[in-house]
């Protein structure tokens, strides 16, 4: 048997999907929040030196590249015309004769500016208020609170070991270990912190941190502390009448001591600023009510406004006889607009998205939580005209600012189930339900999971005792049990 070897010239027809760099960069833009966009254009501000970023300037000014004078659309317009040429394989575009065309102006492209010496005065809108943390706070009081040199220092060292709670880290061994003092000594510097304020502060666990405010307040008698000593998990568990029956008191006695309790601070610390920054929501997305309808605006922060620097404009007009030069300024002027299309892409797929997303949940904005409706990416992407992974893209991350507060985007897209006529409700609608019922309930009956279950049948909303109990716990909500008041 012999093979036949040789070689042949065949046409084939294939469809696949070539990820450039500039496609992936635009992906990756699209699903930036606005913190990750703005550090990547900060980047790129860097790296490439044809890019600027528009300065906070009157719209007398122009504006730069995006919007051109003359009503010319936008730079994503700008690209395009770049992108027909590099489509056909094309990479010798012509930006010398193209600039010259579109006659940019300098005004329009001018470099960044040195502001006048007003501007550069040391203002007070320029400075920010520190909060103040709790050790700063405890030690401000430590130096009124003890003239001994020794209190100060052992006071010094339990201030510092506290958690941001305001809880000790050490023990009272330790503490006199590490100072070389006698325990009682720590223990009399301890009291004395006892007395500041946030009360409760150094508090060696729960039950002593209650048991100081409370002292404090004049309400600690005998038999409450000993309740907080041996029947705390009780009270939290809401078994009163354990409670009541170990203590031989009335199980109303021990429910004034439980609301007593509730009215506490267990976590003193956290009254003041953390030691660790906190962290702020921009909103990507502003919806406003004007005249009886919804209007979606991205916000201008999520999307920094990039120009070309008028200076390198002049120096590529100059390059003509430098070809490297001239390849190098085109390769930058090239990647400049790609990002500033992406930019623009990126600001136009959120917006048809987030106008899709507000007119699909009109009775949500007008009506509340309770009618929010079943919503899926791919029912955005039809109504869109995109790819559900982009839809994906588009609301990862972001949030958006409506009358109602600030939700993340995602918050509008939740399965649920049908409500007669066909028409499905969100699970977060149902959550608000379940919210109401408990909060309109009779508190010493308060209704288990399977009375809520025929409650939300009485509104057309069918689902299981196990959702219910799915969902209360979502939102915090204590058991029938826990729930119930003697």
């Amino acid at each position: 048997m012999s093979m036949k070897l040789g070689y042949d010239l065949t046409i084939e027809q294939a469809q696949k999907l070539v990820m450039t760099p500039e496609l992936i960069q635009a992906i990756q833009i699209l699903q930036f929040n606005t913190q990750e966009l703005d550090a990547y254009v900060q980047e790129q501000l860097l790296v490439n030196p044809v890019l600027e970023q528009e300065q906070a300037e009157p719209a007398e000014n122009g504006e730069a590249m995006i919007q051109e004078a003359g009503g010319d659309a936008s730079a994503v317009q700008i690209a395009s015309e770049k992108d027909a040429s590099a489509s056909t394989g094309d990479d010798d575009f012509d930006w010398k004769e193209y600039i010259k065309d579109r006659q940019y102006d300098d005004i329009s492209y001018r470099q960044w500016e040195e502001q006048n010496s007003e501007d550069r005065e040391n203002t007070y809108e320029r400075y920010v208020t520190s909060d103040i943390t709790l050790p700063e706070h405890l030690m401000f009081q430590l130096q009124f609170a003890t003239q001994k040199k020794s209190c100060r220092r052992i006071g010094r060292y339990i201030i510092e070991s506290l958690d941001e709670n305001g809880y000790m880290t050490s023990t009272v061994e330790e503490i006199a270990k590490v100072n070389e003092v006698s325990e009682e000594k720590v223990l009399k510097t301890l009291e004395i912190i006892h007395g500041f304020d946030p009360i409760g502060v150094g508090a060696r666990n729960l039950a002593e941190c209650l048991a100081i405010q409370l002292r404090q307040m004049g309400e600690l008698t005998e038999t409450f502390e000993n309740v907080l000593k041996e029947h705390l998990e009780d009270l939290a568990d809401n078994r009163l009448g354990v409670v009541a029956r170990d203590m031989g008191i009335s199980i109303q006695e021990v429910q004034d001591m439980s609301d007593m309790i509730r009215t506490l601070e267990p976590k003193p610390g956290r009254l003041f600023a953390s030691q660790t920054d906190t962290k702020y929501i921009a909103p990507d997305v502003i919806v406003e009510k004007v005249d009886g309808e919804y209007t979606v605006t991205v916000n201008d922060s999520s999307a920094p406004r990039l120009m070309v620097s008028s200076y390198y404009q002049n120096l590529l007009n100059q390059a003509e006889t430098d070809d490297a030069l001239s390849k190098y300024l085109s390769d930058r002027f090239n990647s400049a607009l790609w990002l500033i299309k992406s930019i623009e892409q990126r600001k136009q797929t959120i917006y048809n998205v987030v106008n899709a997303v507000v007119k699909y949940q009109k009775d949500f904005f007008d009506k509340g939580g309770k009618h929010l409706k079943t919503l899926t990416l791919k029912d955005i992407a039809e109504e869109v005209g995109i790819h559900e992974s982009t839809v994906s893209r588009s609301v990862s991350g972001k949030y958006l600012q409506c009358p109602r507060g600030v939700f993340e985007i995602k918050y509008f897209f939740s399965a649920g189930v049908s409500k007669g006529r066909g028409e499905g409700i969100s699970s977060n609608s149902i959550k608000e339900f379940i919210k109401e019922i408990v909060e309109h309930e009779d508190t010493k009956s308060p209704y288990s999971d399977q009375d809520m279950v025929e409650l939300l049948k009485e509104k057309d909303i069918s689902i299981s005792r196990r959702t219910v109990a799915k969902y209360r716990d979502e939102l915090h909500i204590l058991s029938s049990s826990k729930r119930r008041r003697y």
